[in-house]
This record gives structure tokens, sequence and C-alpha cells, in this order.
């Protein structure tokens, strides 16, 4: 893995979108899999930037996002497909059929993640995979236990998790669903590269884990370190207890 630290959350968002827009240029049918969640939402508004300034064009991209909540309609406010309208898709040139969802009101959810999973197959894989990273380790919705499923699959939340996703449902955790669907660590993994975004002293505990601790299914962000491309963007906050 390779590690950037930088000055501000800011500076790490203008990075992150300059990394996306360049592997645009260089591949515009770039595959892409993108996070939700408060960490990515600066990077979402310089990739707008980038786009209104010509210098980031997903005419011919496709996209794929980690996870969506079960139960939760696809127009729901708090939806993960309604959180990605807002912050990147309605301000893009990015095709709507060209944008790849897991539907949380299918009715048999677990078929929906093997269809969300073919679909993936079928469009050659991840070119490029942007991550955050749960307070607890989680990567998408693949939370810490025992053991972690490969593929797509439907995940039990931990409250820690609910907690940190109230405020899209009116700041109420107990609104916040039980269940959700994510792609899982193999399918993250398979990515050509990834980039995770941390931000804030909050994450420093669980990015020095990461970075030097032992692989486990307890923290599932440790993973990373088995990838070849794993590119991480940091501010100093942190970063702060890589220096020790």
């Amino acid at each position: 893995m390779t590690i950037e630290v930088f000055d501000t959350a800011d500076d790490v968002a203008r990075a992150v979108a300059a990394r996306v827009a360049d592997a645009l240029a260089a591949r515009p049918s770039l595959v892409l899999g993108l996070p939700t969640g408060r960490t990515p939402i600066a990077t979402y508004a310089e990739l707008r930037r980038l786009h209104g300034a010509g210098r980031a064009d997903f005419s011919r991209a496709s996209t794929f996002n980690l996870d969506e909540f079960a139960g939760v309609a696809a127009s729901h406010p708090g939806s993960f497909r309604t959180f990605m309208n807002t912050h990147l898709f309605e301000s893009v040139n990015v095709a709507p059929d060209r944008i790849h969802f897991l539907n949380g009101t299918a009715p048999d959810l677990d078929a929906e993640c093997a269809r969300f999973e073919a679909e993936i197959g079928d469009a050659g894989g991840l070119d490029l995979q942007i991550l955050g990273i749960g307070g607890n380790g989680h990567i998408g919705f693949n939370e810490p236990g025992e053991e972690l499923v490969a593929a797509t699959h439907r995940v039990t939340l931990a409250d820690s998790t609910r907690r940190d996703n109230a405020a899209l449902f009116g700041g109420n955790p107990a609104q916040v669903p039980r269940e959700a669907l994510s792609m899982g660590m193999g399918t993250i993994l398979k990515a050509a590269t990834i980039l995770l975004i941390a931000t804030g002293e909050r994450k420093a505990h669980c990015i020095e884990r990461t970075v030097r601790g032992p692989v486990t299914t307890r923290l599932p962000a440790s993973f990373l370190q088995l990838h070849p491309r794993a590119e991480f963007y940091l501010d100093r906050a942190a970063a702060s207890r890589l220096r020790t």
C-alpha cells in the first residue's frame, strides 16, 4: 500500500478527485466503485467542480455503489441512491444506464445480491474502488466478525454503524435499518486499484491498526494490506498515530 498524508481534509478531497479525474482521462470507460457517508462528500464536491471545469468526463464511465440499506427504496431521503444523486450524479454527465445500485426493496434480497455481483463481472470488474472506513474498521458494510463474506451479501449492521448513519434518518439511530446489502470483501479486493480516504482524529486508531496490525476479520480494513494497489489518502489527524 502507499500512504499519502495531507494537511487538511479539503486537501485530501482535492487529491482524490484529481486522481479520479486522471483515471477517467486515461480510461474513459472506467468502472468506478463508489462509497457513501460523510467522508467522501468533499471529494464528490471537488469532482463536481472538476466536471464543471471540463476536467472530469463521466460520459463513458460506469459506477457501482458499495451498499444500500435493506427495505429502503431508492426514492427514500435516507437511501444511498438519494445521497449519490444529491452529491454527484445529478451534477455530472454519467449516463443513467451506467449507474449500478443494489435495490434494497427487491423481493428476494439474496437474489438481488447475486444479480449485482453478476453485473460487476459483466462490466469486467472494478477498475478503481473508492472507500471510506468505519470507526470499527468496516469497509462498505462488511462489519467486524468471526468471518467475512467474499461476495455481495446481506449484512446485519452493528449498533455503531447505525449510529454513524443516523443523520440520514432524522438523527434517530432506531430508524436506521438493521440490515443492509453490501459488496463483500472479496469483490472489493478484486478491484484493480483501491483508494481509501480517512480524515479526522476519530479514524486515527483504526488507520494505525489497518496499516500496522494483523490481517483479521475483526478489522475488515486490514485486508487492504493484501492488495497490490491500495492507496491511502489521509489528513494529518487521521495519520497522527502512524508517526509514533
